[in-house]
């Protein structure tokens, strides 16, 4: 039960975290400026939910370890098992991703309008951390560093495409009105950049696999899920095509009917994107042999 609860975290604090930073990017740089303002108080209330939660989440996760580590539930609330916890590699990585999640809590309380490109950094700073813990931390020396690194990128990456939806999806009903122009310009940015942050996935994905397993299937649980994780994948890829490549060309003949159906196909995507990263949560607990 207490692992069950600490995949449940990982997941909360993944979602809430690629969310916030989804809603971020667009305010500070992808949304066209005629619309940052815009989109910035449209998601406000949820960045303050995602944010909070993201934060609560992270300190959680220590306390939760602290359990795991030692002797079931009656540790996750002991202060003494919290500092054994912060001594391993794991903890010490994670007391500072815990102090950059409340100080960009602090940070949006602030003066959020003018504070977005902080908060981006501040974003960005917490998935570089997140990838110096877990089995993309199993290799030392230079090794070591690439595969952070490699992992780095594949959390931005994946953060930008299913961060992203969200606010893509509110510009899918801002084309509707009298934002249509600037809306537009802002589902092509994301379309532009989105291409990237799929290749990223992609590929770093691909060789996140291969450093942890070793080969691209194994005949383990870890390996199982992995494809499973893999095919989800698979299927956010072929929508974000679909999507791009067949539906958009098909507006100007039909565009009330193609945009309704673009939007249902784009909530799709981002119900695929939960899944993915539940996951990503359970199989980051097993091992990989």
């Amino acid at each position: 039960m207490l692992a069950s609860f600490y995949i449940g975290l990982r997941w909360g604090h993944f979602l809430c975290l690629m969310l916030a930073f989804g809603c971020v990017l667009y305010s500070a740089w992808w949304a066209a400026p005629q619309v940052r303002r815009l989109i910035s108080q449209r998601f406000s209330r949820l960045l303050s939910v995602t944010l909070f939660l993201s934060a609560s989440s992270a300190t959680l996760m220590l306390m939760f370890q602290g359990g795991l580590m030692g002797n079931g539930w009656r540790d996750v609330a002991r202060p003494d098992i919290w500092l054994l916890v912060a001594g391993t590699r794991f903890g010490s990585i994670w007391l500072w991703q815990i102090l950059l999640a409340w100080i960009t809590v602090a940070v949006w309380w602030l003066r959020p309008s003018r504070l977005m490109p902080l908060l981006l950094i501040l974003c960005v700073a917490q998935f570089l951390l997140m990838a110096g813990v877990g089995h993309a931390a199993m290799r030392e020396g230079m090794s070591g560093v690439l595969q952070r690194t490699n992992h780095a990128i594949h959390l931005l990456c994946a953060a930008a495409w299913f961060g992203g939806l969200l606010p893509f999806a509110y510009c899918v009903h801002l084309a509707q009105g009298r934002w249509r122009a600037s809306a537009i310009a802002t589902m092509m940015r994301f379309s532009r950049y989105g291409h990237l942050a799929v290749a990223g996935v992609v590929l770093s994905g691909l060789i996140n696999t291969f450093l942890i397993q070793g080969a691209l299937f194994t005949d383990t649980a870890y390996g199982t899920l992995l494809v499973v994780k893999m095919g989800l994948v698979a299927l956010m890829v072929a929508i974000a095509l679909i999507n791009r490549y067949v539906l958009v060309p098909r507006m100007a003949v039909d565009r009330r009917h193609i945009e309704k159906l673009f939007l249902r196909l784009t909530q799709a995507e981002m119900v695929l994107g939960a899944l993915v990263l539940a996951a990503v949560s359970v199989f980051a607990t097993w091992e990989p042999f």
